[in-house]
């Protein structure tokens, strides 16, 4: 079959939980169909082009600061990226497999299938309420972009959930279980396999995007008191908007020798950061919004604790594989870890295997199956 990924951001392009996701699954299909990818054109991106077995479409050129305004996802870029997918109406395709976000597109993309006999997945990571779209955009902008969502998302022939969580949410929009497949394959099983065992340093580890809604104020400011208990350093990996105002909270804080920063490593060396990991004796995560969380599971994987706060939306699936405490106790829970043998504290770490990108094909096939996805000769 031909088979359409549609997302505004691409691994390794830009990096986050949700495009290395896309990416795998894109990987894992790619050897069986054709795949194409459609998304904005980031740095070091051409127009048209083809990296293994992928052919990439991109238009219009984005970055970080284009990206993000004023510490949330700009509506000009959003708006951009739903006109421009108009462009997929050039080519031909048996089924189109787009992010959620920014949602703008899909209308674009329901319109095409009607017309085309094309069918639509939707990858949803997270499902917002009213609460949460009027704290993000404000009020009346909040109100008018729940209703839109809402009306949006019910445009698929079949939806793929990363957690319990989500597939829940979608259930209360009306959307049918049958519809929906909860399946994240975020861990390279065959590539984590590969990395060595590594003695055990006593660093405090965070890795993904340097944005308001990870907390790194807060994940400083318990790096920095767990210190004051026990031997330990800390690394941000990382890039992003907030990345000067983090060195900047360093700074004041007096922690330039307790906690550095360094920029993500590149695609073609993520095994060096898998080893970072491996190596880690805590990863500390204290976003305030999150999905599945790639990374935690990737430190799960690798051996290395997750140590969250109480407040975590991280979905259960993930979060029973990770120790939790309120925000006031952090710092002695991480000293504890960091004192301790670090298997002891990974809970139900068998459960990692459902997370693996050797499932692709496999999960795949089964939901062409039920939406009834044929190709062509």
């Amino acid at each position: 079959m031909r088979i359409a990924f549609v997302s505004d951001s691409v691994y390794p392009w830009n990096v986050g939980g949700l495009e290395t996701i896309e990416k795998a699954e894109a990987e894992g299909l790619s050897s069986e169909h054709e795949l194409h990818y459609f998304s904005l054109r980031w740095p070091g991106m051409k127009d048209d082009f083809t990296r293994g077995r992928i052919r990439y479409h991109t238009f219009h050129d984005i970055n970080h600061g284009k990206f993000y305004r004023h510490g949330r996802r700009s509506i000009r870029e959003a708006v951009v990226f739903a006109v421009g997918m108009l462009r997929i109406f050039r080519y031909r395709f048996d089924v189109i497999h787009s992010n959620e976000f920014p949602i703008l597109q899909l209308p674009v993309l329901r319109l095409y299938c009607a017309l085309t006999g094309c069918k639509l997945i939707v990858y949803v990571h997270e499902v917002w309420d009213m609460a949460y779209w009027t704290t993000y955009l404000g009020g009346g902008m909040g109100r008018l972009a729940d209703i839109y969502a809402n009306w949006a998302l019910g445009m698929a022939d079949h939806y793929m959930a990363n957690s319990d969580v989500t597939a829940e949410r979608l259930e209360k929009l009306r959307i049918a279980r049958s519809r929906i497949t909860i399946f994240a394959p975020t861990i390279d099983d065959a590539k984590m396999g590969q990395i060595k065992e590594a003695k055990k340093t006593r660093e405090i580890i965070y890795a993904g995007r340097l944005i308001k809604e990870k907390r790194l104020d807060r994940w400083i400011d318990v790096v920095g008191k767990t210190a004051k208990l026990t031997k330990t350093k800390g690394v941000i990996v990382g890039e992003g908007p907030e990345r000067k105002e983090i060195e900047a909270l360093i700074r004041r804080m007096k922690l330039e020798k307790v906690i550095s920063v360094r920029g993500f490593y590149s695609s073609a060396n993520k095994s060096a950061l898998f080893r970072r990991i491996k190596e880690a004796g805590l990863f500390l995560h204290m976003s305030e919004r999150e999905g599945l969380s790639t990374v935690a599971l990737e430190c799960i994987a690798l051996g290395t604790p997750v140590l969250l706060p109480s407040y975590t939306p991280i979905p259960k699936d993930v979060k029973d594989m990770c120790m939790v405490a309120d925000e006031k106790d952090l710092p002695r829970v991480a000293a504890k870890i960091l004192n301790g043998r670090k298997a002891d504290y990974i809970p139900n770490r068998n459960l990692i295997s459902r997370f693996y990108t050797s499932k692709v094909a496999q999960v795949y096939r089964e939901i062409f199956r039920k939406i009834g996805a044929r190709g062509h000769d």
